[in-house]
């Protein structure tokens, strides 16, 4: 790399999701994608006409040698375990994990954002808001004051996640649901798409 060349990262999944941040980290222009790494893809095949499959997951190991920089690019929409097992996997090659960030987002500089999360176009996070490791805060989604995101989880498109509520780990928050202000979900929760979420009754 030279000196004013960029970061290289590896993208670690190679489906839609995958899709939808390459258009982000190429929008943002702070890393130069190596390649993409992908289970079940052929190596040397392309996705959207520019970026190679340079191997599978079992491959890291040594691509961690050429490479610092990974994210994971698995969506979440049943389960959070597969992009739970490539963060660690990651972390435990000891990658650096970045935070990718639209150039169309609007993130507070009172909010606080978790290595490997990725906010996309049109997502607004406000102040005093926190995101946790890991996390997915999707197309035109908000979080708003004082909110709390936790590790592992995916915001959907159009979401919005009023003051003060906590999202627990690894949880799912469907497209277009909304949550009441100051209410908390359970850990690894499914929040389905439009739904408004009241908290739980204790």
């Amino acid at each position: 790399m030279t000196e004013n060349a960029k970061p290289e990262i590896v993208l670690v999944g190679g489906g839609g999701h995958c899709r939808a941040v390459i258009d982000v980290i190429e929008q943002e222009g702070k890393y130069q994608i190596a390649g993409i790494v992908d289970k079940e893809l052929e190596t040397g095949c392309k996705i959207l006409g520019n970026y190679r499959v340079i191997g599978r997951d079992e491959q890291l190991e040594k691509l961690r040698k050429r490479y610092d920089h990974a994210l994971v690019t698995v969506g979440q929409i049943e389960s959070p375990q597969i992009r739970i097992k490539l963060y660690a996997l990651l972390l435990e090659l000891d990658f650096t994990m970045p935070v990718i960030i639209s150039p169309r987002a609007y993130v507070s500089e009172y909010a606080d954002i978790g290595a490997g999360s990725v906010v996309m176009h049109d997502a607004i996070i406000n102040a005093g808001a926190s995101v946790g490791k890991n996390c997915i805060v999707n197309t035109k989604s908000l979080i708003e004051h004082d909110a709390v995101v936790e590790d592992h989880c995916h915001i959907s498109t159009a979401t919005v996640i009023n003051g003060g509520a906590v999202v627990k780990k690894g949880t799912f928050f469907g497209s277009g649901a909304v949550s009441k202000e100051y209410v908390e979900t359970a850990e690894f929760d499914f929040i389905k798409a439009s739904t408004v979420f009241k908290g739980y009754r204790k």
